[in-house]
């Protein structure tokens, strides 16, 4: 069984997900409010957390920053339908994923599979090392065994979904990986439509770890196709990859 921590103030709502989720293979613990639910989700009892973003005190993303602040336990943001601000600023605040209210509850169980399964496995797809190796591109470095990032021998504080997102560039370093296939192996989703979550965790992966290396743009952007994390030494950089 998985342990989940639910924090919404919607009581009928928590219900129903303890007994839906119940019979998904998740354990599920649900709270009202705001410092409880922050009090729970660190206190190292839960895998993944569900949390509302209109939560009475204390906003949802108050509670996403007090909580990312001291911990990186993967978050799933239920937000307002169509408002896609929310979305955005759950996501650029440190969130793994979102969901639009109201929601199919199977959904909900399809993204917490996702995210719980990237946790436990690290597939070695493409031409890049293996499942377990680490990974150093230049100054970077990542561990799939710790699910550690460093730069410069500095460990650099990133959320499973940005881990994941990096990981799959970095074994495909110097070639392009389109918004359609990090959406899949990354979320666990097709792309739908007008759908930025890539788009903010890449820009979040580029604040983290300086958006140059040796002069050169670290991930680069394909314009209508996706991302491609850059390979120094064709590039004429001075960072080695190994």
């Amino acid at each position: 069984m998985i342990p989940i921590l639910v924090i919404d103030d919607d009581i009928e709502l928590c219900t129903l997900l303890t007994d839906y989720l119940g019979s998904e293979g998740f354990t599920v613990e649900a709270v009202q409010k705001s410092k409880d639910g922050i009090k729970q989700a660190l206190s190292g009892l839960h895998n993944l957390v569900v949390l509302d973003v209109m939560l009475p005190e204390i906003s949802g993303f108050e509670v996403l920053r007090s909580i990312r602040s001291q911990s990186s336990i993967p978050i799933i943001m239920l937000t307002a339908r169509g408002d896609d601000i929310d979305r955005i600023v759950g996501l650029e605040m440190g969130a793994d994923d979102y969901l639009p209210k109201p929601f199919n509850p199977r959904e909900l169980v399809a993204r917490l599979k996702a995210i719980h399964r990237r946790l436990g496995e690290h597939p070695g797809y493409c031409h890049y090392g293996t499942a377990d190796e680490v990974i150093t591109v230049g100054d970077l470095s990542l561990d799939p065994r710790t699910r550690e990032v460093k730069k410069d021998g500095q460990r650099v504080t990133v959320t499973s979904v940005e881990f994941s997102l990096l990981q799959e560039l970095l074994r495909c370093v110097g070639q392009v990986a389109s918004r359609e296939l990090l959406s899949e192996r990354v979320l666990g989703r097709r792309l739908a439509t007008f759908d930025r979550s890539i788009d903010v965790h890449v820009a979040s992966l580029r604040r983290k770890l300086c958006p140059q290396h040796a002069g050169i743009e670290r991930i680069k952007a394909i314009r209508g196709v996706g991302y491609i994390y850059t390979n120094y030494e064709s590039e004429g950089g001075t960072g080695d990859d190994t």
